[in-house]
């Protein structure tokens, strides 16, 4: 379908607490998570890859890094090395690519990102990308690093440095920052595909190599994804880790071209995947993926990270949440509204606190910094005051320490307007972690 005239038009319409509440459904956040003996292994992984399409991966390590977080979120405590396996042991069922910024994805969806790979070549040779002044595609120093890899792969760009040695010294030109020369060519090749990481170590550096020797055999041996069909199959997945969503959020899933995912939408509403619907007070159509369904309540609690997939498109957390809410790390320190590394808090279908945090891992606490009652956020729904909020938020607090490895959660100092509640409700959760 390629007019827009011809897009039916919505017959069905919901409330933003309808979407609100499907959203958190579709994300598998509606609901307390269930208590369990142990931590969860890969099958809670999977399970929370298999709901979102893909774990956003930031190396900001100030508490957990960003991609563990949403899994917590969703299973609560988790082995980690689970992701280690998934992503490090073949056959991988998680690699590295640029989706949502860089993010852990499935082999399958590596190889439907294929048309992204090949728009990074295209933009680096639109942008005049060079190294030492020819053109980066064309630079005698890919070849070198391609012939590298090949023999020595996996390699971490430091590595890949020094076995090149000091004749290739660090370049500001176009491409990356301060990097050298290996590390630039290494994510060219990353970013276009022909790379990717087989696994991290313990510095948290990739370990570039082929992707044709990472991925597993059964999806390095299918020819390249068709375009259109791609698309189509990642809108699916993005609208099924929504619930309700338009067209803007569906393209920021995975970073694509706003036009190009309408294309897919057009086509999944003609074949019953997508429904349109309008929202109350929304200006665009909304499509309900036919699978979403929307609970009556939601009672479920989370910290959720700042590159979590329920709060990473910041427009769509004003609109469903009414929170205004943006990461400040890069901001200085006196112009910080919230602190430095903040987590949305969920409880049911609210937003209500904002929780600055840091993992003191040398004196095993998991630190409060700021804690803040989140602007005042949509009328519907339950409405929590201060008193519970801090007693449910500290409950959360004390499961997170746990998974940490953290003996204790303390708020000495901190910040902001709930601390008084939250002082009182760890005082009054006094037990010792286990």
């Amino acid at each position: 379908m390629s007019a827009v005239h011809l897009r039916p038009e919505p017959r069905e319409t919901l409330t933003v607490a309808q979407v609100r509440r499907a959203a958190l459904r579709a994300s598998g956040l509606d609901r307390p998570r269930p208590v369990r003996d142990g931590p969860v292994g890969t099958r809670g992984l999977q399970a929370v890859v298999d709901r979102l399409g893909l774990l956003q991966i930031d190396s900001v390590n100030v508490l957990a890094r960003a991609h563990l977080m949403p899994v917590h979120a969703r299973v609560g405590p988790w082995d980690v090395t689970a992701l280690d396996r998934a992503s490090g042991t073949a056959p991988r069922r998680l690699v590295e690519t640029w989706a949502h910024e860089a993010s852990y994805v499935p082999p399958a969806t590596f190889r439907d990102l294929g048309f992204k790979h090949e728009a990074w070549r295209a933009r680096a040779a639109s942008q005049g990308a060079q190294i030492h002044g020819v053109p980066l595609d064309q630079a005698p120093e890919v070849t070198e690093v391609r012939a590298l890899v090949d023999a020595q792969g996996p390699v971490t760009a430091r590595e890949a440095h020094e076995l090149m040695g000091a004749r290739h010294a660090r370049s500001t030109e176009q491409w990356g920052w301060n990097w050298t020369v290996a590390k630039r060519v290494l994510e060219y090749l990353f970013a276009i595909g022909e790379l990717t990481s087989a696994g991290r170590n313990a510095q948290f550096e990739r370990r570039y190599d082929r992707a044709d020797r990472v991925l597993p055999p059964a999806v390095r041996g299918l020819p390249p994804a068709d375009e259109g069909d791609a698309r189509r199959r990642l809108v699916a997945t993005a609208a099924r880790a929504h619930g309700v969503a338009t067209v803007r959020t569906l393209a920021d899933h995975w970073r694509t071209r706003v036009d190009r995912t309408q294309a897919a939408v057009d086509e999944l509403v003609e074949d019953g995947v997508l429904v349109p619907v309008r929202v109350a007070g929304w200006a665009a159509t909304a499509y309900r993926h036919v699978d979403a369904t929307v609970p009556r309540r939601a009672t479920g609690r989370a910290l959720l990270s700042p590159f979590d997939p329920l709060v990473w498109e910041r427009a769509r957390t004003e609109e469903l949440f009414g929170l205004r809410y943006r990461i400040e790390i890069y901001v200085p320190a006196e112009r910080r509204v919230w602190g430095y590394y903040v987590l949305p808090f969920l409880l049911g279908d609210r937003l209500e606190a904002l929780v600055d945090l840091k993992a003191d891992r040398g004196q095993g606490v998991l630190r409060v910094a700021a804690a803040h009652r989140a602007p005042a956020g949509p009328p519907e729904g339950d409405v929590h005051d201060d008193a519970s909020v801090a007693r449910e938020l500290v409950a959360e607090l004390r499961t997170l320490a746990t998974w940490l490895g953290l003996g204790d959660v303390r708020a000495d100092g901190a910040a902001g307007d709930l601390v008084t509640a939250l002082t009182a409700a760890l005082h009054a959760a006094a037990d010792p972690l286990p």
